[in-house]
């Protein structure tokens, strides 16, 4: 990550900027049901894209991570010095019942700025870049139409994400799971990572779990 200006503003305003020390808390324990699939994205900083997706109908969990790299066991002080080539990501647990892949694709692209290189404002580095995770053949039609779609009738040719066949998915470690649920105050949360989700339920109200709503 680009560090911002001072130390102080970029502990307080980036997603790196979580201290050590912060409570370990682990998720409610979670039991995926024989129904249930996975989809791996990666837009930004994981607190923000974890919160979205576990906003939507359809999703039963969604998991911070890391995906996309090279190395083993990616830690979170590893990941944001770009040494393992990894991103963050989040692996969404859903209901193919209720919502589809192609609508988790909706969600992903209508939740971040896809033409950005390696980050999403404020954070910055190959850690933060776009990535969607395909597990088969249809996932990657389903993403690379969109990314056409999308390219034609609004970026004009500059979609940036990487479009990836999936391989491996570590889970990060515990502080980082719900975070944006359990630490409403934290500076970040409250200046990035809620008017993010908020942007997105104003322009998906459809999408939204009862409870989500405004």
């Amino acid at each position: 990550m680009k560090i911002l200006f001072t130390t102080t503003v970029f502990l307080l305003m980036s997603c790196l900027g979580v201290a050590k020390n912060e409570q370990n808390r682990s998720k409610e324990m979670y039991k995926p049901s024989q129904e249930t699939k996975v989809a791996y994205f990666a837009s930004g900083c994981f607190w923000c894209v974890e919160a979205i997706f576990e906003s939507v109908k359809g999703v039963e969990e969604a998991v911070s991570g890391y995906a996309g790299g090279h190395t083993k066991n990616p830690t979170y002080e590893s990941t944001g010095r770009g040494d393992t080539g990894h991103a963050e990501t989040v692996a969404v647990y859903y209901n193919p019942k209720l919502v589809s892949f192609e609508t988790l694709v909706k969600v992903y692209y209508g939740s971040h700025d896809p033409t950005t290189v390696n980050g999403q404002h404020p954070d910055y580095g190959s850690q933060y870049r776009s990535i969607a995770f395909y597990t088969n053949e249809q996932e990657k039609a389903i993403i690379n139409n969109m990314i056409a779609t999308l390219n034609k009738e609004v970026y004009n040719g500059k979609v940036a994400t990487e479009v990836q066949k999936f391989n491996k998915f570590y889970k990060a470690e515990e502080y980082h799971q719900d975070f944006e649920k359990r630490n409403p105050n934290q500076p970040y949360v409250k200046a990035v990572s809620i008017p993010r989700l908020n942007r997105f339920k104003k322009k998906f109200p459809e999408l939204l779990k009862e409870k989500e709503k405004f």
